[in-house]
């Protein structure tokens, strides 16, 4: 089904930092499958820790326990400060799993308040209700009706959060980064005015760290790199490296699902599981995220450069998540000129080119990765 434009060329292997082509040209990955491959393509440690499990246990069931998955919820719990952990196989999932947690909540604690706070330009995934939940614009026109239950406030503006808190309202929901609005960050002061609000208002404040969490921005999640302790988290994309898998985790005050609530055929995974610990094993090092720390800075360097050199705007980000404003709508023409040169980005916005790479890049491939994309014919950055 045609979904969404893809290019010709057909991927057929992947290692660290590259991807081949079926013509057998090699091409630097700063998407990563959108943030999700942590370690980059087939690394050793999440190979192995496949090719063990496939070989014990591939799955039982959901209604039964399994080693894997219990490891992983406790490690989850253990460095992020939550209590209870539920598994899915995408970031949409394990958001709309936090929604319905939030309307569980508000009928047991609020007088059956369910109505949830977003933002302007978020993105939480593609279900009808995480679609409802974003403010992806143009997105109110798809598959109505829409969900009800969202109201929208604006990025960075806690005036406009207060002024929509109501009788009706159970949690305040948003990623610290918003990635697909081209990588605009929340400021501290912001998320912590929101944890006050929430506080002073009896609210559940829900971070969505599909892409920012596992290390993304330097910090295992990116609460911890501000401060501030949300009460539900989700997690997906870089959790397993590379294979589906996503997670809710919630503080023990927010934790009112019972029997029956939620559930999902592979919620759980012990092969994917699996492959989430041999990835949080390597990502929760302080070392390895100190590596990520240094490696974003000499990109964000890297990024001003060239847009003084050819005319760009703002380089925002943190971490290993970056966006480059280019000061015009060229973003699709330098991401395909980008891949003829061997690079591959995305254009977030049209105006606004997003770079992923993998966390552990080296600094090799860091300069090399700007050289491509200062040498890109449609003129460089700033085209």
């Amino acid at each position: 089904m045609p979904i969404t434009e893809r290019p010709d060329e057909v991927f057929v292997r992947g290692e660290g930092a590259w991807l081949w082509d079926d013509q057998g040209r090699r091409h630097l990955d700063w998407l990563q499958g959108w943030a999700v491959n942590a370690l980059g393509h087939c690394p050793p440690v999440l190979a192995q820790a496949l090719q063990a499990q496939a070989t014990t246990l591939i799955t039982p069931s959901p209604a039964l326990h399994n080693r894997p998955s219990l490891a992983l919820a406790a490690r989850l719990c253990g460095l992020s400060g939550m209590h209870q952990a539920w598994f899915g196989s995408t970031g949409a999932e394990a958001n709309e799993g936090a929604i319905k947690l939030a309307r569980k909540w508000g009928r047991a604690r609020r007088d059956g308040a369910f109505e949830v706070i977003t933002f302007d330009n978020a993105f939480h995934g593609r279900t009808l209700a995480t679609m409802a939940a974003s403010g992806k614009p143009g997105w109110e026109r798809l598959f109505p009706p829409q969900a009800p239950g969202f109201a929208k406030a604006r990025w960075n503006d806690l005036d406009s959060v207060r002024a929509l808190v109501g009788p009706q309202t159970v949690a305040v929901m948003l990623e610290p980064v918003q990635g697909e609005a081209g990588v605009r960050p929340a400021g501290p002061g912001f998320l912590r005015g929101l944890r006050a609000l929430c506080d002073e208002q009896r609210l559940l404040l829900i971070f969505d760290e599909v892409q920012t969490g596992c290390g993304r921005l330097g910090e295992l999640f990116a609460f911890q790199r501000h401060g501030v302790l949300p009460d539900v988290v989700t997690l997906g994309k870089g959790l397993g490296g590379g294979v589906p898998i996503s997670a809710l985790l919630a503080r023990e005050p927010a934790c009112v699902f019972e029997h029956g609530d939620q559930g999902g055929t592979y919620g759980g995974h012990p092969l994917m599981a699996a492959a989430a610990l041999a990835v949080l094993e390597v990502v929760a090092q302080p070392a390895f995220l100190a590596g990520v720390r240094e490696r974003g800075e000499q990109l964000a360097a890297g990024l001003r450069t060239l847009a003084r050199r050819h005319g760009g705007g703002e380089v925002r980000g943190d971490g290993l998540l970056w966006a480059l404003e280019l000061g015009r709508d060229d973003g699709p023409a330098l991401v395909q000129a980008a891949r003829a040169r061997g690079l591959l980005v995305n254009a977030a916005r049209p105006h606004c080119l997003r770079f992923m790479p993998r966390l552990n890049s080296t600094a090799e491939e860091i300069d090399h990765g700007l050289a491509l994309l200062d040498d890109t014919p449609a003129g460089g950055a700033g085209a």
